[in-house]
C-alpha cells in the first residue's frame, strides 16, 4: 500500500504540517497502511487545532482495535498514541497488554489499564522496577490483582510505600479509565514551591517532568534537565516543541551527547524557537534532503532559511563537480 513519504509523515508527527493535510489523512484520501492511519490520527487528536482535533476524535471511534494493536506494538510509538488508547480502548482484548509490552509506554498510561493486564503482562511488570517505581500508584493498582504471588505483592507493597493507602488506591482504580479525572500531577505541582518542585523535576515520572520543562522557572527547567530518570526520547520530545524555552533548546543543543541523536538535531533546526546562532551553527549536521526542506519551511527565521538555501545550492555544484 502506498503511505507517505517520510519527510510529510515527519512533520505530520512533530505537528508542522498544514491543516489541509492533517485534514487529508482524517479524511482517509491519503493512503496510508493501518497502523500509520491511528498513530497519525492519535497525534491529530491531540492537536493545537480543535477542527483537527474533532475530526481526528471522531475518526478514531471507527478504527479496528486491531489497528491499535499494529501501533503500539511500535518500538517508536508517540506518547499520543498510549495516550488514547488509555482512555478509549485500554478495555479491548490484548490492548492493555500490548501497552505493558512496550517499554516506551509512558507508566502513567498503564493505571487506566491495569485492572485489563493478564497474568503474563501483570508478570512483566512486576519485573520492571524502574517502570513500576516511578509511579507508586501502579505498583498498588497490581498489589490488588490476583494474578501476582505473595512475594511479588510483597515487593510491590514497598514500592507503592504509604502515599497510596487502600481507600486511594480503590478511588485512583474506580477512575482510571480517564486519566483526566484523577487527581492531576499539574495540580499537584500547583501547590509546590520552588524547592519542591526542583525535587519533583528531579526524582518525578514522565508526566512531571513534561510539566516542569515548562516551568516559570528557569531553575526548575534545569532540574528537569539534569534528571537521571530523562530519556532522550523526552529529549526529541522537548527538542520539537515549538512553545519550548529558548534556553531549554540552548541548553539541549549544547549538550555533545544529544548531538549524537539525529531526531533531536533536526527538531531543533524546525522549530522556530530554536535561537538561530545555534540553528546556523548546526546547519551542515542536516542531511540533503533535510536542508532542502528547510530551504523552503516559511515557519523558521528567514536568516536560516536562507542559509539552509545557499547551502543545499553549494552542495549540488559540489556534487556535479565531483562526478
Amino acid at each position: 500500500m502506498e503511505t507517505l513519504s517520510p519527510d510529510v509523515a515527519a512533520e505530520l508527527r512533530a505537528g508542522r504540517s498544514t491543516r489541509e493535510r492533517k485534514l487529508a489523512v482524517c479524511s482517509g484520501t491519503v493512503p496510508l497502511a493501518p497502523a500509520d492511519r491511528v498513530e497519525l490520527l492519535c497525534i491529530l487528536a491531540f492537536d493545537a487545532d480543535e477542527m483537527v482535533a474533532n475530526r481526528a476524535k471522531d475518526v478514531l471511534v471507527s478504527q479496528p482495535h486491531e489497528s491499535f494493536l499494529l501501533a503500539l506494538a511500535r518500538p517508536d510509538a508517540p506518547p499520543s498514541v498510549f495516550h488514547w488508547c488509555a482512555r478509549h480502548v485500554g478495555e479491548k482484548p490484548g490492548v492493555a497488554d500490548a501497552m505493558a509490552g512496550n517499554r516506551n509506554c509512558p507508566v502513567e498510561y498503564l493505571l487506566p489499564v491495569a485492572r485489563h493486564l493478564t497474568t503474563p503482562s501483570v508478570q512483566l511488570l512486576v519485573q520492571e522496577l524502574d517502570r513500576i517505581s516511578a509511579l507508586p500508584a501502579l505498583a498498588g493498582a497490581l498489589e490488588l490483582s490476583a494474578s501476582v504471588t505473595a512475594e511479588q505483592k510483597q515487593l510491590l507493597h514497598e514500592l507503592r510505600g504509604e502515599a497510596f493507602d487502600s481507600a486511594t488506591l480503590e478511588q485512583l482504580l474506580k477512575e482510571g479509565n480517564d486519566p483526566e479525572k484523577r487527581l492531576t500531577v499539574s495540580q499537584q505541582i500547583n501547590k509546590m514551591t520552588v524547592p519542591q518542585r526542583i525535587q519533583m523535576a528531579l526524582k518525578g515520572d514522565t508526566e512531571a517532568r513534561r510539566i516542569l520543562i515548562r516551568d516559570s522557572s528557569k531553575v526548575v527547567q534545569r532540574a528537569v534537565l539534569q534528571s537521571p530518570r530523562l530519556t532522550e526520547r523526552e529529549i526529541e520530545a522537548f527538542s520539537a516543541e515549538t512553545g519550548q524555552s529558548e534556553e531549554v533548546l540552548r541548553h539541549i543543543a549544547n549538550d555533545r551527547n544529544y548531538r549524537k541523536n539525529y531526531t533531536i538535531i533536526r527538531n531543533l533546526m524546525f522549530n522556530a524557537k530554536t535561537p538561530i546562532d545555534v540553528t546556523l551553527h548546526m546547519l551542515l549536521l542536516l542531511n540533503p534532503t533535510d536542508v532542502k526542506l528547510l530551504a523552503g519551511n516559511r515557519n523558521i527565521p528567514e536568516p536560516l532559511r536562507k542559509a539552509a538555501l545557499k547551502l543545499f545550492r553549494q552542495r549540488q555544484i559540489d556534487r556535479h563537480l565531483n562526478e
